[in-house]
């Protein structure tokens, strides 16, 4: 089985990039396991045409495919984001937007294998977790669409910065053992 971890901040040195790391040496052991951050993409935004709701295909040709040719790939997917003003990064959203050619919202539309298994972790660096639940709704309501199982989340706050990721280093590996028990 191959599990594709995305690290779907724009920086790729901070929390949410050693959190991703931290998911892999855990899966890696289980998985073949491979992490993408999304800002290694070069992508545009909707141009909100609606051509790809009746050719299933995107009219622009960018580096989008290439995410979902990862994706397609991936028996389990684990998107990992960080809050940018109490919701996902802006290219996190974009990227998602640029989805709509694979969500089943229309027909035709073009579709992932199924049987995928989609996680959700999350982090911010405030103290409340509404917001948190706030990102994972987003990331589930984007699973639902691309037809992957939802099947867990975490969520974590007051996280500022790498250092602080140590102290919660045994919630990730236990949520990666749900993870490798299919939970």
């Amino acid at each position: 089985m191959k599990a594709l971890i995305m690290n779907c901040s724009p920086v790729k040195t901070g929390a949410t990039a050693e959190i991703t790391k931290i998911i892999f040496n855990e899966l890696s052991s289980e998985y073949e396991t491979k992490i993408i951050c999304i800002d290694d993409y070069d992508f545009r935004f909707c141009k909100g045409c609606k051509v790809c709701h009746s050719t299933a295909e995107c009219v622009q040709n960018d580096d989008v495919k290439k995410i979902i040719n990862e994706f397609e790939q991936a028996d389990i997917i684990i998107l990992v984001s960080p809050s940018y003003w109490a919701d996902i990064p802006g290219q996190f959203k974009s990227f998602i937007d640029r989805c709509t050619p694979w969500c089943n919202t229309h027909k035709p539309h073009a579709s992932l294998s199924k049987g995928k298994r989609g996680y959700a972790v999350v982090l911010r660096t405030g103290p409340n977790m509404a917001e948190c639940e706030r990102l994972i709704q987003s990331i589930e309501h984007f699973y639902g669409h691309m037809e992957i199982n939802c099947c867990g989340h975490i969520g974590f706050c007051s996280i500022e910065n790498r250092a602080d990721v140590d102290s919660i280093k045994n919630e990730i590996e236990a949520f990666c053992e749900k993870i490798k028990k299919g939970e």
